[in-house]
């Protein structure tokens, strides 16, 4: 028998211990409509990214004996800059290791934060071995970068916000990589606006989570396979124990694009919404643009909200994505 899913209790309380920490972002209109589509600009957090949420409720709830320890965490980047802020605003120090095709943005910006990088291969799974190693050698603690309740309720206060602030929620879809964003998003959106569907995105590259949920267990791909993707953060090789448990339970299904149109979405964010948003980011603007149909968009009667997961983007890279062109 599985541990209960994490609650809107829980939500709530990872909430009161982020206030001043991270910011509620706001929500941008991205069509009128119908349906009204607002994006969810997790971009603007402090560290670009919603990984902030999780990672301070996480480290916040630490002893002072394990914040002495120090932690550590694997992470292709936004994790480990929600690690490295999080542990520098709460005393303790951090070790994150991160693989070798890291956009140089987020390596820089975990530097910066006073964080020591490790860095490995390109697979998800050398990371957490890596990780599990300096735990070993070093003893410092864990802190996962998305299978623990404690990171789901983090991250799970982005969901809160929109149940909050949306009366007329109809649909919410969220990325998916390591499956404790949707997981955290969808507790919060069942709990408060059980109407509403969430659905996850994932790159068609890299669509473990869909495949998962398909064959009702926790299935892994190859990182050779997951690391094709431009949408870095979702290249983990499988979801999560935690978030499998929750995803099976609360979301209504998984929408998968294409590289094509990852490129396109991050372009569009610009154009219409006037956000940077990162290739991982912008799957859930690709979903709502080239998915309408098999998302039944037109039939539905409230407010549609995309989640944009973070806006940590190498320059050059968003030089080139800017001028992508956008599938009929």
């Amino acid at each position: 028998m599985s541990d209960p899913l994490v609650g809107i209790e829980a939500i709530r309380e990872a909430a009161a211990r982020l206030r001043g920490v991270a910011v509620r972002t706001p929500l941008v209109v991205f069509s009128a409509g119908p349906p009204r589509i607002l994006l969810k600009a997790e971009s603007l957090q402090p560290t670009g990214a919603f990984k902030i949420r999780g990672a301070y409720n996480a480290i916040a709830q630490l002893t002072a004996t394990e914040r002495r320890r120090g932690v550590v965490t694997h992470s292709s980047g936004n994790h480990a800059q929600g690690v490295a802020r999080a542990a520098r605003l709460l005393g303790t120090s951090a070790v994150v290791v991160m693989p070798s095709d890291a956009p140089s943005v987020k390596r820089a910006r975990v530097e910066a934060d006073g964080a020591e990088v490790v860095t490995v291969g390109v697979e998800s799974g050398a990371r957490e071995v890596m990780a599990q190693r300096l735990v070993e050698e070093r003893g410092l603690v864990l802190v996962p970068p998305y299978d623990h309740d404690r990171i789901i309720a983090g991250q799970g206060t982005c969901g809160l916000e929109i149940a909050e602030d949306v009366q007329d929620l109809a649909l919410v879809l969220v990325p998916i990589g390591g499956g404790g964003l949707a997981s955290g998003v969808a507790a919060a959106v069942k709990a408060l606006r059980p109407g509403a569907r969430v659905m996850g995105v994932e790159p068609e590259l890299a669509a473990d989570a869909a495949e998962s949920l398909r064959e009702d267990r926790i299935v892994r791909w190859d990182g050779a396979l997951t690391a094709r993707t431009i949408a870095d953060g979702a290249r983990t090789q499988a979801i999560g124990r935690r978030p499998f448990e929750h995803l099976s339970r609360l979301l209504d299904g998984v929408i998968t694009v294409t590289e094509a149109e990852i490129a396109a979405a991050v372009r569009l964010a610009a154009e219409e919404s006037r956000l940077v948003v990162e290739p991982s980011g912008a799957l859930s603007i690709a979903a709502v643009r080239f998915r309408a149909h098999e998302l039944d968009l037109a039939a539905l009667d409230g407010v549609v909200v995309a989640v944009v997961s973070g806006g940590n983007v190498d320059p050059a890279q968003y030089r080139e994505l800017l001028t992508s062109p956008v599938p009929n």
